[in-house]
Order: C-alpha cells, then structure tokens, then sequence
C-alpha cells in the first residue's frame, strides 16, 4: 500500500501548482498499482468524483498482464536514466474506453520508490482502426524492432522490450554470429527482405524464432532501417526435434534405428561414399534363454549395456544402429581392408563378453556375427546386409559367439535354401505329398499289427525326397503347421479305407511340439475324428518329450480330449528328451517308442531299455522299438518283453498299396515270451 498521506494535502510541495491545471496530471505507484495524487481534470478523466476516492482504486485489479510489464519496463527507465515517454494510452474508467495522449516522466516517492508522473498532452483524435492497432502493439506477443542501419534500436515494442531486457540494444547484442547479421542485411539490400529461422540471444538466454527482415525507413529521420518482426517457435522447434530424434532413435537404447540406417545407406550410395565400406551384423546368443529365465527387463539390461559398450569400442565415424529384438548393425566407413574390420569388431565381442549385472544378477553374454564389404561402387547395401545375414547365420550354425565373413559359397548355398523354401510352399498348395507307412512286428503273435505314417515329398522333377532333407526347413518356416494337417488328412483317410477293407491296422502319425501347440490342433483333430467310417482307437499321435514340458494339468487334460475324440497317444523317441517322471502315471499314454539310438547300442544300452520296459509295464503301456535292424537286437527284445518291435529288419517305409499287400503276406513265428 503507499504511505499514509493527509487527505488535501500534496505528496510534495511541487505538485501544488497542477491542482490549478485543466490538463489531467497525477502521480501512479507502479509497485502497487494505484494513484497517489490527482488533480480534478484526472479525476474527470478517470470519472471519480474527487481525489480521495481515486487514491483508493485497485488499477491492477483489470490491469492486463502485458500492461503490468510495461509500466515496469518504464520504472526501469526511469531508475536507469531521466527517461521521459510520450505515448498513446487507452484507460478504461469505469469500463468505458479513452484514449489520450500521455507524456511519463519518473517521479521519487519519499520512500525511495519510484512511481510515475503522468500527463495528458491531448485526446487522440485517432480512427478507431488505429487505436485498436496500437493496442494490439502493446499487447502482442511478437516482437517487432527497428534499426537504423548502424547505432541503436530506434523502436522496440514491449515484447521486444520484455525479451532483450532493455530500451536500447544493437543488432550484435541479440544475434549470436556476425555472420549472420552480414548475410541478413546482405539478403535485405538484395531482395528487399530476408526470412529465416534463427536464434535470438536475450538477457535470459535466448530462443528459437521465425524471423521476417524488412528494408524500411525511420518515420522519424527518413532515414534507412531494418524493421524486425519475430515470432518465437522455441516449442514448436524442441518438439520437432523431439520428433525427428524419436523417428530416428530406437527408444531402448538410444542408438540409430532401422530408418535412419536406411537413410544413411541411401544417401553413401547417392554421394558415391559406399565402396569399401564394411557391414557387420550380430545378434545375442541365446537371447530367448536370457528372457524366459530371468525375465524382460533383464533382457532389456542386457541390450543397453550391449549398446553402451559396443558404441564405446568403436570409433566416432563407425555407425551403430538397433534393427530391432536383439539384433545390431555396424557400418565401418571405408576404404579399410578386412583385417581393420575385424579387429574392430573382435574389440566390440570382448567389450560384449564382460559380466553384466542385473540387480544382483550376474549376466553373460555373448554375440554372433557376419560380416560382409562393399566390394565396388555397384555393390548395394541392401545385398551387402543379405550377405552379411548369410554369415551370422553361418556363425550361428558353427556354435556360436563368433564372427564369420562372408564368401561366395555361402551365398550360393543360402540361395539353394531359399529356392527349397519357394519350392516347399508350393508343395504344399499342391498337396505334393505322400505317406509312406514303415511295418510294426508284434512280437507276442508274429504278426503286424501297426504301420508308423512317414511322410514323402513327392517333387515333381526329383523325385521322391526322404523327410530328413525338408522337416527341418519346415520347422524353421513355419510350413511345419500346413504340413503336418495335411498329413494328419492323409492318414485319417488311409485309416478309413484299409478299415473299410477289413486291414485291421493301428496307424501312427508324428505331431511336431509346434503343430500340438497350435490352438487349431484340437478343432482339427475333431474335425476329422467326425468324418464317417472313422477308426476310433486306430490313430496314434506321436508326440515327443518335449511336448510335455509345462503345466502337467493343462497338457494332462489336453491329452485326455484328444484320446475323448478317438485318439491313442504315444511318446516318440523316449528316453532322449526330458520326462517328468511323477507326472508320466497323470497322462493318457498308450506307448513308449524307444529311440533308434539306443536300440543300436545294445546290448550296452540295456540297461535304459530295460528301464523303459519296465515303465511301459508299469503305467500300462505298449513298448516299441524303433531301429531294429538285426536279429541281435530283435531277439534282445523279445526276451525281454518288448511289445513291439519297427525297423529295416522287418520293412522300410513303402506306399500304401505296397504296405496292405505287404502285411496280408507276411508270417512270422512269434516271439518266446
């Protein structure tokens, strides 16, 4: 509040003489916003009806911000120096509009404070569209300035004011590069004006401004000026570059994505910067392993300290780039020879190969990579990263945590891959394959009793072609699914007919772990468990170990479904995966096949195959071993109560014609028990 005053009485002996004035003076403390004093031409121009009622109005209670900043823009002046203002101002007493000019000058309270002597020179006599646009000059947000060619400003509008932190100011004091100012001012003699966005120093620091230069003249002198317009974008920039920044980083670890490795191959390739170049591409060995045993966020540890180090071990111009899951990029500029690239990358797996930790977690990992150059200035970076995928690959194949480099065979035998790939996928639209059914013994009768379903691919121009040479392309590609319906059809439907004819056969199939897993195994299996003539109990699916890993109650009672459809259940190649013994005894199992590899090591196996037969008996299931392919092995068997024996010994896999006529004739005295 301002000091205590005498009502009457002067706040100083000067200002006796303007209560005798018909022109409107009065004295404003800036700090608190309020008239002091006032004469009675003030007070009919703020319409109150004396002094006393005019010192007790609040004027920054409908003050406007951008008003408030320049009455203290003039107290600045005033403290600074004898500044006097002449200016058109529009007050609102009581909510009605004036407009007047006002002269300010600085006036010292008592206290040491600095308020403000205003007096008005003279209405204005100004058009409407006028006023409104001084006032839009005063209150607006963008700065507009006005230089003469050499010296100080000659105009600056509050927001100017309010940015540069002063009255006065030359153009070297808010641009940051001289350069800059002779490129300006250049461009204006030249064009007449500039445009451009650029950065503004201030008293506080500065920003980012769209910045439009305008040859003018000095309304005042005539003479040539530079008007200033800025707007400030600061914001609209940060958030830009926030966005161009996110667009080309990858959010785990900071570094370079697939995108901006993109870009930056493009733009080597069209400025002639490619040739002798090297790519380098790694992954994480066994990157699943480390998620699934200690979770996601240890996996995302792992990926950024590889990240940290990796950068760290390479050189400021190499470039290092995240594709995405645990898989990196390293692009060494060239020209360099090969043994530089590998030295280099050989510091990066060393970096890798130290402990990481995770919490109190010790972490290791390892990485595998392929490297591959660009040999010529026609060698492109999309064939030079394929070449590069080709010997990660290789290293992967080799045992891992190694680099290899790539050469040509390896390119000619992925493309052989790639052409089976092609070739498989159209296999299967054509429903190029068969089944061919290998004979079970049953050795209590001397009888066969059973046939295992293998499949065939019966290739157009090579022939028939064994499983070994397409099963696992199948498995990697997920074919694995498409085929294996498909020969759960063909076997249903040879089950149908040999049971229509009368052959009395249990037929097995093999299901692959993924195949089980899939949520359309059981619509399938009952889907064909409905076509007529179907030989419930006939079908055995083959399942390995694997497929029993997990919840025991949820594949107990996926199982038990199956066998509700009309299925039987077996374990294919038992004893060589992992089974959860006290959980076997839970399972709908109707037999144990013993794997070929310990069939072929009797007797000296005997032991584990005798500790398969024995469970079989145990849990109530038939046993029967694959492989048999001497009389050794087979009256090894027979003496010990294997149920039922498969093998070259008895038959090889054969058509299904062939088979039927194959098990009508074949006779065998059966097994001494």
């Amino acid at each position: 509040m301002p000091p205590e005053t005498k009502q009457g009485q002067p706040y100083d002996q000067g200002f006796d003489l303007a209560y005798s004035l018909e022109t409107a003076i009065w004295i404003f403390d800036i700090d608190h916003a309020r008239v002091l004093k006032a004469n009675e031409a003030a007070c009919a121009l703020w319409m109150a009806p004396n002094e006393a009622e005019l010192t007790t109005r609040d004027m920054g209670a409908d003050m406007s911000p951008t008003v408030a900043q320049r009455l203290q823009q003039y107290q600045s002046d005033f403290i600074q120096s004898d500044a006097r203002f002449t200016e058109l101002w529009t007050i609102y007493p009581n909510g009605t509009p004036r407009s007047v000019m006002v002269v300010y000058r600085g006036h010292r309270l008592d206290d040491g404070r600095m308020a403000m002597k205003c007096e008005v020179v003279g209405d204005s006599a100004d058009t409407a569209q006028n006023l409104r646009s001084a006032e839009a000059l005063l209150h607006t947000d963008v700065m507009i300035m006005l230089f003469g060619t050499e010296g100080p400003s000659l105009y600056l509008n509050p927001a100017a004011r309010r940015f540069c932190g002063g009255s006065e100011l030359v153009l070297s004091d808010i641009f940051e590069d001289q350069f800059e100012i002779d490129a300006i001012i250049e461009a204006v003699q030249r064009d007449g004006e500039q445009r451009r966005l650029t950065r503004l120093a201030s008293h506080s620091g500065g920003g980012w401004f769209d910045l439009s230069v305008k040859g003018c003249s000095d309304a005042a002198t005539g003479q040539p000026a530079l008007l200033l317009t800025a707007i400030d974008v600061s914001e609209l920039k940060e958030a830009r570059d926030t966005a161009r920044h996110l667009a080309n980083r990858d959010q785990l670890t900071n570094l370079h994505n697939r995108s901006y490795l993109q870009n930056h191959l493009d733009w080597l390739e069209e400025t002639n910067a490619a040739a002798g170049s090297t790519v380098i591409v790694f992954d994480v060995d066994r990157f699943k392993l480390i998620n699934d045993r200690y979770g996601h966020a240890a996996g995302d540890t792992v990926l950024r300290k590889i990240a940290v180090r990796t950068r760290a071990a390479l050189d400021a111009g190499d470039l290092l780039a995240r594709l995405g899951g645990d898989e990196f990029v390293i692009v060494l500029p060239g020209p360099h020879d090969p043994a530089t690239a590998l030295n280099r990358i050989e510091r990066v797996r060393q970096a890798i190969g130290a402990p990481i930790l995770h919490g109190e977690t010790r972490l290791d990992a390892t990485i595998s990579g392929g490297m591959s150059h660009v040999r010529s200035g026609s060698d492109h970076f999309a064939k030079v990263l394929r070449e590069a995928d080709i010997a990660l690959y290789h290293s992967k194949k080799s045992g891992r945590d190694q680099v290899t480099v790539f050469d040509v065979d390896m390119g000619q035998a992925v493309d052989e891959r790639e052409r089976l790939e092609v070739a498989l996928k159209q296999a299967v639209v054509n429903r190029e394959f068969t089944l061919h059914y290998q004979p079970r013994l049953d050795l209590s009768t001397g009888r066969i009793t059973g046939v295992e379903g293998l499949v065939r691919w019966e290739h157009p121009t090579d022939g028939v072609i064994n499983p070994d040479d397409f099963i696992p392309v199948c498995e990697e590609t997920g074919l694995i699914d498409e085929l294996g319906r498909l020969v759960l059809e063909m076997g249903c439907a040879q089950a149908i007919e040999w049971h229509q004819q009368d052959l009395a056969l249990d037929l097995s199939l093999n299901v692959s772990p993924r195949q089980f897993a899939d949520d359309d195994f059981l619509r399938c299996l009952d889907d064909l468990a409905q076509l007529p003539g179907f030989p419930k109990g006939q079908i055995e699916l083959e399942v390995t170990e694997n497929v029993l890993i997990g919840d025991p109650v949820h594949i107990a009672a996926k199982l038990r479904r199956i066998v509700d459809m009309g299925y039987r259940i077996a374990i294919d190649d038992f004893g060589t995966g992992y089974s959860n013994l006290s959980y076997i005894s839970e399972f709908p199992l109707h037999c144990l096949k013993i794997d070929r590899s310990f069939v072929a090591q009797l007797p000296s196996a005997g032991p584990i195959v005798q500790l398969i037969l024995t469970l079989g008996q145990q849990i109530g299931a038939k046993v029967v071993s694959e492989g048999v392919e001497t009389k050794d092995q087979l009256d090894w068997l027979a003496d010990r109560d294997c149920t039922e024996v498969q093998g070259f010994l008895i038959a090889k896999a054969m058509p299904a014609d062939t088979c039927a006529t194959f098990v009508k004739a074949y006779t065998s005295a059966p097994k001494p028990r």
